[in-house]
């Protein structure tokens, strides 16, 4: 039976869809369309609007381009045109009330990604009773410029709208905004970080769940390493009016050149967070572990297979591996500890993991011993038959929404990944949104960590030897 269900807001009303008991609805602007005079400011609030507003489908999507090469092949893309990209997406069990929530954010080193993708359907959580919400966010220069006369932290600042918007409006749906999970993966995650690093966003957030994330903000020089690139390449000034005048296509494009050729072994800067006094005063790996917030957090064992192609890492030689442990000031003996936790591996693949513990498993560990009664560690172990990507970066995502018949999980797993371990990730994360328990004991002493694998295990936290080694 399917029936239209509207809901009333502060902004009016929005009409969305039901199937199989579940309310979707879809496009709901948190804030305004951030271009006009609004590009390169704060988000807005919504204009309001008169009579039934359709929410049948998704938000257009924030400017950004497609995966360059093999990685387009393994992560997909959607677009859709238009200028109101700042809008979130509901799923909620009919007969929901006073249902735990979630904050769903994507990831895509910000600069790529979108709620629309077909993984990030919410339907599954819904049926296990909660109410699920998935936003779009500026991206890139549009989000993540750091620009002389504009606020920094664009992207940040729309998260945070959209986390407001949830605990402002959640109840309508059937949610109870008091049990918020802030949740999101990579950027994501680095996202949801960055609202616990915040006082007023955490006040907001009952729990959180970060995937693969990144857990340090950067100084504004160095995250606005791209930024000042970007200007001189257009030959303009680094400020709001200068790159205001720029068409979002035009600034994408030079993007595009900027990043020609690189690789993520050198080349071009990224988008970063950027420390700020008004939108992040300190980074998120120093305030994480001073805060009580129950956190569900993990990496995947293989993360660095996702962004360093096979013949990237044949080409790390001993002199290469050596001047990158000088530059990352990696101790020797921890690099001699990597090659003994790893035996049989290339030196590319031990750069990998090194790689994969600095910019991952490092601010974790740290935040994991410095609250260790309220943190749940995870790590996902699986190993695609795909490409030999083994627990690459997002390999986990089809997994934690039970959606491994998706076409976006079959790119990372392949058509055969085990249901079993779907369903069981799955339902960790549905109890921790649920209950703040994903069902094994939180990190204490033992350094306990859930390992999702094969055959799915607790552990103590597994090759610390040199991870306790890397600098702090």
């Amino acid at each position: 039976m399917t029936s239209d269900p509207q809901i009333t807001l502060r902004a009016g009303t929005v009409q969305g869809t039901t199937t199989d008991g579940i309310h979707r609805f879809l496009g709901i602007p948190y804030a305004a369309p951030p271009f006009g005079e609004n590009r390169f400011r704060a988000p807005q609030p919504v204009a309001a609007w008169d009579g039934v507003r359709s929410a049948t489908a998704f938000g257009p999507t924030a400017p950004q381009l497609p995966y360059p090469g093999a990685i387009g092949e393994l992560l997909g893309s959607v677009h859709i045109p238009g200028d109101d990209i700042l809008t979130a997406n509901v799923w909620a069990p009919a007969n929901a009330a006073g249902a735990p929530v979630v904050l769903w954010i994507h990831g895509g080193a910000l600069e790529r990604g979108t709620a629309a993708l077909s993984l990030y359907d919410g339907a599954v959580f819904a049926r296990a009773g909660i109410v699920f919400v998935s936003i779009n966010y500026r991206l890139g220069a549009e989000g993540f410029s750091v620009l002389d006369d504009a606020p920094r932290n664009l992207g940040v600042r729309d998260v945070a709208a959209a986390l407001e918007w949830v605990h402002a409006e959640i109840a309508a749906f059937g949610g109870d905004p008091a049990q918020t999970t802030a949740m999101g993966e990579s950027a994501g995650g680095a996202l949801v970080a960055a609202l616990l690093a915040r006082e007023d966003s955490r006040a907001l957030i009952a729990r959180a769940i970060i995937e693969s994330g990144p857990l340090e903000a950067q100084t504004p020089a160095k995250a606005g390493r791209v930024t000042t690139q970007m200007a001189k390449r257009l030959g303009v000034r680094a400020d709001r009016a200068s790159f205001a005048a720029i068409p979002p296509e035009d600034l994408l494009e030079a993007r595009r050149q900027q990043s020609a050729g690189s690789s993520p072994l050198g080349g071009a800067p990224g988008f970063q967070v950027a420390i700020d006094p008004e939108s992040l005063p300190q980074s998120p790996h120093d305030v994480l572990a001073t805060i009580d917030t129950p956190l569900l957090i993990g990496t995947n064992t293989d993360e660095y297979r996702l962004w360093f192609p096979p013949e990237a890492l044949a080409g790390i030689n001993e002199t290469k591996l050596f001047l990158a442990s000088l530059a990352l000031r990696i101790p020797r003996r921890a690099v001699k500890a990597y090659r003994d936790e790893w035996p049989g591996a290339s030196t590319g693949e031990v750069f990998g993991q090194l790689a994969t513990d600095m910019i991952l498993r490092r601010g974790l560990t740290r935040v994991a011993q410095a609250k260790p009664s309220s943190t749940f560690v995870y790590e996902f172990a699986w190993p695609s038959p795909v490409r030999d990507l083994r627990a690459a970066h997002a390999l986990e995502l089809g997994f934690v929404f039970d959606r491994l018949d998706d076409e976006e999980a079959h790119r990372l797993a392949g058509p055969d990944a085990p249901r079993r371990l779907a369903v069981e990730m799955n339902a960790a994360w549905v109890a921790f949104i649920t209950t703040g328990d994903p069902g094994w004991p939180a990190y204490g002493a033992s350094r306990t960590t859930r390992l999702f694998d094969t055959a799915t295990t607790t552990v103590p936290q597994r090759r610390t030897t040199g991870l306790d080694l890397l600098p702090r």
